[in-house]
């Protein structure tokens, strides 16, 4: 990844393939939990890898046997004692960590093993895409706690549907990754020594779609309301191809395809 980006404490970055930067979390003696240093080096690294142009796609990791226990139980501790103004700035920051992992416009992967809980799920439901080991376990644990995924809660939303969402945030119950695929909270489910081929078959499939095409389909969908064909978004998605589709990305997409070669893209991350 380009310099200069200071090396972060609680992350490990790496490039396991060209046009693809592993963001993976670096805290195994407390299963990744974060707190207000991990949620600060989690932002910079992600808005890093969105400048980088030669990353075309961004995998969220975590080390060890579990990819995130969520919030660090001490962070939260210190939080409650301390004043409204500093929780209130704290966690602005999270939620914006968040609102960069979602609104990135290159595709964003999380590879998940063993337990992801709290915000962990939050992260997992922020990426495009959910790979998770077929013994992996979720749960939406803060009201066990006394306080409520607030922050997490519109990626919940979306990944699983509200009626779904808030009987995991009121039960705070556990479930396996059957359940979790079944919710749509994960995409896909391997065996866990498959699980970092199943990453890098799907990062793979990325790669060979255009990135300029990536980019609209993201900006666009993040525009849709669930059900809604009102004259506003018929409109919308109209203007979207018809720009789209002129651009030198999509000629070059046509013209390997007609011609049987590879597309630019697909050879050249």
């Amino acid at each position: 990844m380009n310099a200069p980006f200071e090396l972060p404490a609680t992350l490990h970055i790496s490039t396991p393939r060209p046009g693809v930067a592993q963001i993976t979390m670096a805290r195994p003696s407390v299963f990744n939990a974060f707190d207000e240093v991990m949620i600060a080096e989690l932002d910079a690294a992600f808005a890093h890898a969105t400048q980088d142009e030669r990353v075309r796609v961004i995998v969220l990791a975590g080390e060890g046997r579990h990819f995130s226990a969520g919030a660090d139980l001490k962070w939260m501790q210190r939080s409650s004692t301390a004043s409204l103004d500093w929780n209130l700035a704290d966690a602005r920051r999270f939620a914006a960590m968040l609102a960069r992992i979602q609104s990135c416009p290159k595709p964003t992967v999380a590879r998940i093993q063993g337990s992801a809980l709290g915000g962990g799920v939050g992260l997992c439901c922020a990426c495009d895409i959910a790979i998770a080991a077929d013994n992996a376990a979720f749960s939406v644990s803060e009201a066990r706690f006394g306080i409520l995924p607030a922050v997490i809660s519109p990626y919940l939303v979306a990944a699983v549907g509200k009626r779904q969402a808030q009987f995991l945030a009121l039960t705070a119950t556990r479930i396996g990754a059957a359940q979790a695929l079944s919710m749509g909270m994960v995409h896909e489910l391997v065996a866990p020594e498959q699980l970092d081929a199943a990453v890098d078959a799907r990062v793979a499939e990325l790669l060979a779609a255009a990135p300029g095409a990536q980019r609209e389909i993201k900006q666009l969908f993040a525009q849709l309301t669930p059900g809604a064909m009102d004259e506003a978004t018929l409109e919308l998605t109209a203007q979207t191809i018809s720009r789209v589709r002129a651009t030198p990305e999509a000629r070059a997409g046509f013209a390997a395809f007609f011609n049987k070669r590879p597309a630019p893209w697909a050879s050249a991350p």
